[in-house]
């Protein structure tokens, strides 16, 4: 799942070149932005969003809790339409019968619609390398295929290119220099995939949802070309997270109303097609001969896991993206696998099963919580950091240096007379590296952390200080209340009884 010649080098190293990369954050930044921010305006018009949130939670909970038993009924429903279903445990093997079926219609083009699950399995290289032409028709994935480049978002893989990298890249394709304006290259665009529709043998399809109760699959899509891959060619193929799985067309009604909204702040995406077999003879299009490869590729590896289970309710908005501080900094390219983000960074490492591999990935992250508060199904996925992290030092993958010091700290915030003694010592000590209320060096764990902002120095005053600080003053202003109090009494005393005597 990892891209090609990413896992020679660090996260950290390719943070570092997102960092410096100013146009690619200005980008980025500006995309997240306008996603989150329509979001944001989508589910408050829509009124009662947390309750749909909390019903859409239910409905992946309860499908995952019973996989085994909607994928049987799917399948056997699927079946029944005309549909050949076959099961891949593994990326490879997803990858090699959709290559053997394209070598038994003697294919020699494949145009597909946006699918993260042939990404995930390398299906364009394998293709390619067998002689078969694959094309991507989504527009965002087109581009990056030019560019030779793996998706940098879920829902826009070309959110780091801005319109004149873009009509550089078309420019070589057309063989003439095109302008950088959206509708000029928008236009080329149709022009080129509309003759490779017309002319491929396979229509290759990713899928949003399986509708067990009919055996149908559900696509999302804003520019039609879905439809047309899943149209034109006669032969079909479909690539299916094995958890892609809903019970009912009821529960689609809530997926069509969370997915849209959370991905691009839309109500709905400008086409939802259902697709329910291949051509039958009163059709007036549609393919002749349909595929479904249900994936697992360590899929399964999550059922029955307390901590991961919940990983594969993902319906794949890339909300929690949009909302993470650490991708909008660094892009997608940064974690090294066809999944970006929080939950890139959680999944790639679960589907994986090798931690050896991505032990790394799960500190790509601020554990700030925002992708939990943006996911449509609340996947906890902050937690999941942290038990990946828990994980990654259980197997011996952690620093030898950062496990003596958290030692330290712990044995030092353990007891309160060693904090504060710390606390007086750092107080003092920092003098000496602090400027402008902030440490700006470069040295031990602070050189990381340096590079791209400035540490804060410990305040004069603790909160501890501070604390008692204010309960030295509230008790002093008790006292002299009560003293001034007590003078008073015993004035009013001294008067009452003064009075008394000169009555008498």
């Amino acid at each position: 799942m990892s891209q090609p010649g990413v896992m020679d080098v660090t996260v950290k190293k390719r943070a570092e070149l997102a960092l410096n990369d100013d146009f690619l954050r200005k980008a980025v930044k500006f995309t997240t932005e306008r996603l989150r921010n329509g979001k944001k305006a989508a589910s408050e018009e829509h009124g009662n969003w947390e309750e749909w949130r909390e019903r859409g939670r239910q409905i992946r909970l309860h499908t995952i809790a019973h996989l085994d038993y909607y994928l049987n009924e799917f399948v056997n429903n699927a079946r029944a339409n005309g549909v050949h279903i076959h099961f891949a445990d593994t990326s490879v093997e997803a990858a090699a019968i959709a290559l053997d079926i394209a070598t038994h219609k003697h294919a020699s083009t494949v145009v597909k619609s946006k699918s993260m699950v042939s990404e995930e399995v390398h299906l364009n290289h394998v293709l390619e390398s067998a002689g078969i032409e694959a094309i991507e028709t989504d527009l965002g994935e087109y581009i990056i295929q030019l560019a030779g480049e793996a998706p940098s978002h879920i829902v826009i893989p070309a959110i780091h290119k801005n319109r004149y990298q873009i009509a550089e890249l078309l420019s070589k394709e057309a063989g003439e220099m095109l302008e950088p304006d959206t509708t000029v290259l928008a236009g080329f665009v149709r022009k080129k995939l509309r003759e490779k529709f017309l002319e491929a043998d396979i229509g290759m399809t990713g899928c949003n949802f399986a509708i067990a109760e009919t055996g149908s699959m559900v696509l999302f899509e804003n520019e039609g070309n879905a439809r047309m891959v899943s149209t034109v060619p006669k032969t079909q193929i479909t690539l299916m997270g094995m958890e892609r799985i809903i019970p009912s067309w009821t529960d689609l009604e809530v997926m069509a109303t969370l997915l849209p909204r959370s991905a691009t702040g839309q109500k709905l995406t400008m086409y939802m097609s259902g697709i329910t077999g291949p051509r039958r003879s009163e059709d007036g299009d549609g393919p002749e001969e349909m595929h479904i490869i249900i994936v697992d590729n360590g899929r399964s590896l999550q059922l029955g896991d307390p901590e991961f289970q919940e990983l594969l309710n993902c319906i794949r908005c890339g909300a929690c993206l949009n909302a993470c501080p650490v991708y909008r900094h660094i892009g997608g390219h940064a974690y090294g696998g066809t999944y970006s983000g929080p939950i890139g960074a959680v999944l790639t490492p679960a589907l994986n099963g090798n931690i050896d591999e991505w032990n790394d990935i799960a500190g790509a992250s601020s554990l700030c919580g925002a992708c939990y508060e943006a996911c449509p199904v609340k996947i906890p996925l902050h937690d999941m950091l942290v038990y990946l992290r828990r994980r990654k030092v259980e197997k011996g993958h952690g620093n030898k240096l950062e496990s003596a010091g958290m030692k330290g700290f712990a044995a030092v915030v353990s007891n309160s007379k060693r904090f504060s003694t710390a606390i007086r010592l750092g107080q003092i000590g920092q003098k000496v590296v602090v400027k402008n209320n902030g440490i700006s060096m470069k040295l031990g764990p602070l050189k990381g952390w340096n590079s791209y902002r400035v540490a804060p120095s410990l305040a004069k005053r603790s909160f501890r200080q501070q604390w008692n600080k204010l309960d030295e003053e509230l008790n002093q202003g008790k006292k002299e209340m009560d003293s001034s109090v007590r003078n008073r009494m015993e004035q009013i005393l001294r008067e009452r009884e003064g009075g008394g005597q000169h009555e008498h």
